[in-house]
């Protein structure tokens, strides 16, 4: 037996390895469009539904409007315009699959385009607020003992 596949075999591998079906508790993208606000809240994780349910307030709708326009004025093929906003605490449901939004994390608005795989999360974790320290060589001045160190 060879090493190498022949191309037949590839052919039948490649045609049952097909991309990646993306599903949420079970449910895909369609399916989970048509559910009401109620049906999804009942289907995302518990911080997810109480968060929902204790913030359902004036600030998401406003968002969720202003990402039905940028998707709406959009030609095919093209990405809708980012929008932007300040709300890093909002959770992501399947109407916001598709948009880029530019989350604000201190100092600019980092663009976010939101995918299935996002559903039931915070829009803020895709927006770094910090940079995380890397902990390499210490530089100069750091310690007493770098002022004898021969400056190249």
């Amino acid at each position: 037996m060879t090493e190498h596949m022949d191309e037949a075999a590839y052919a039948k591998l490649k045609k049952e390895r097909t991309f990646h079906k993306f599903t949420y508790r079970g449910l895909e993208i369609d399916p989970l469009l048509a559910l009401s606000e109620a049906e999804f809240k009942a289907i995302v994780h518990a911080r997810a539904r109480r968060h929902m349910n204790r913030h359902a307030d004036r600030r998401p709708p406003v968002l969720l409007k202003r990402l039905r326009e940028a998707k709406k004025n959009v030609k095919v093929g093209e990405k809708p315009k980012p929008i932007r906003t300040h709300l890093r605490d909002v959770i992501i449901t399947p109407e916001m699959v598709g948009s880029i939004i530019g989350v604000y994390n201190g100092h600019l608005f980092g663009h976010v385009e939101v995918k299935g795989e996002m559903i039931g999360r915070y829009l803020g974790e895709f927006a770094m607020s910090y940079n995380p320290v890397l902990h390499g060589r210490p530089g100069v001045g750091a310690s007493h003992s770098s002022r004898f160190i021969p400056l190249k």
